[in-house]
């Protein structure tokens, strides 16, 4: 693979690695939003959130748009949602998995 493709990918890939980022695209999942809803979901300070937007918008996750005095924003292409529910799915997956071994091991002590 491509040096480049690779470059690109891995900074997708840090762009999503921030917990206030990916609750940043859960809340633009159900489609654009304005930045003066993103703040209160997200739960932080405005220039935090406006740094955490920048970084997605940088790695072409999310764009803007001005209308009027509000910035919008919304995801570029929603199968990024697909790569998250991805990881989710393996998440519960290894933990359904992890819960299974410990009952095993468990009744093996008994």
């Amino acid at each position: 693979m491509e040096k480049d493709i690779l470059e690109i990918e891995a900074g997708v890939f840090n762009a999503l690695a921030h917990p206030m980022r990916l609750m940043i695209l859960e809340k633009l999942r159900d489609g654009a939003c304005c930045v003066c809803k993103i703040i209160p979901y997200v739960g932080g300070e405005q220039s935090n959130v406006s740094h955490h937007l920048a970084i997605l918008r940088n790695a072409s996750i999310v764009r803007s748009e001005k209308h009027g005095l509000e910035v919008w924003y919304e995801v570029v292409n929603p199968r990024i949602f697909k790569l998250i529910d991805i990881v989710d799915d393996c998440i519960v997956e290894n933990l359904s998995k992890s819960k299974d071994i410990l009952r095993i091991l468990a009744k093996e002590r008994k």
